[in-house]
């Protein structure tokens, strides 16, 4: 189950520098071929949605299975260490789920953004050439 983990955050990582390279300011010369590179990878991208409803499904049939332990005198110190493990690996595994579809949706505006405004900058360049 980590492989599915490391993946995650090997998507989230790369919409994450994509997403810094597309807002840098300076990086005009390679701007055009950031967005072509960007544009291309959105759509496999957008298969990180259903993964991670897969992924959030897991956490919550885990959540719901594991053994309750809530409090010290219920269960022996190792069992309760395990149930306090699980709980921040679970929290940490959601709001990794919840960065990766941020930064998808992120990545699909900020894309949006940018090749509108490239457009409006050749059609401005246009009119200033007819003029």
């Amino acid at each position: 189950m980590a492989l599915e983990w490391v993946v995650l955050g090997y998507a989230a990582a790369a919409e994450a520098i994509m997403l810094l390279l597309l807002t840098i300011p300076g990086l005009d010369p390679l701007r055009k071929g950031l967005i072509t590179v960007t544009r291309n990878l959105l759509k496999p991208f957008l298969s990180i949605v259903p993964f991670c409803l897969f992924l959030l499904m897991d956490i919550y049939w885990k959540y719901e299975t594991r053994p309750s332990c809530e409090s010290h005198e219920s269960c022996s110190p190792s069992e309760y260490l395990r149930h306090q493990k699980s709980i921040m690996k679970s929290q940490r595994n959601a709001l990794l789920i919840a960065c990766a579809i941020v930064f998808y949706w992120l990545l699909y505006s900020v894309t949006g953004l940018v090749v509108k405004v490239e457009q409006l900058n050749k059609r401005v360049e246009k009119l200033k050439a007819q003029d």
